[in-house]
């Protein structure tokens, strides 16, 4: 099944489906996102639903209101949409990418350090490369 592209402001509201866990609410993520974004209730709602409709959240109706849980799980969104800028911007290419993340941002001696540690851990995963 291909996973759903989120826009900005998808992510906003599964980044508080996320946060908050479980069954949430329209309100819930409203209250969630009041000071952040000045959305509207139903500005909320309508994303939300949308996202049901994308297949990123489930509904389900309790009384009169709609309880929504997460059906797509944030690593995988993470995964996909770095792939999705990889593939777009830079031919599908992992280097390219990685590249222009290290040269456009500076990196502290801690983050150098954990990178080469993720390089290291991976090449004791995957062996000695021919």
């Amino acid at each position: 099944m291909s996973q759903p592209v989120l826009s900005e402001a998808e992510w906003k509201i599964m980044n508080a489906v996320w946060e908050q866990g479980g069954e949430v609410s329209a309100r819930d993520v409203h209250a969630t996102l009041e000071g952040e974004t000045q959305w509207a209730y139903t500005t909320v709602k309508t994303l939300m639903d949308r996202l049901v409709q994308k297949e990123a959240l489930s509904a389900s109706l309790h009384g009169n209101v709609s309880w929504y849980k997460p059906k797509l799980a944030r690593q995988r969104a993470l995964s996909d949409a770095a792939r999705d800028l990889m593939n777009r911007a830079f031919g599908g290419s992992t280097l390219p990418l990685v590249h222009h993340l290290i040269k456009s941002h500076r990196l502290s001696a801690a983050d150098k350090a954990e990178l080469r540690r993720l390089l290291d851990d991976d090449a004791k995963e995957k062996g000695p490369r021919s």
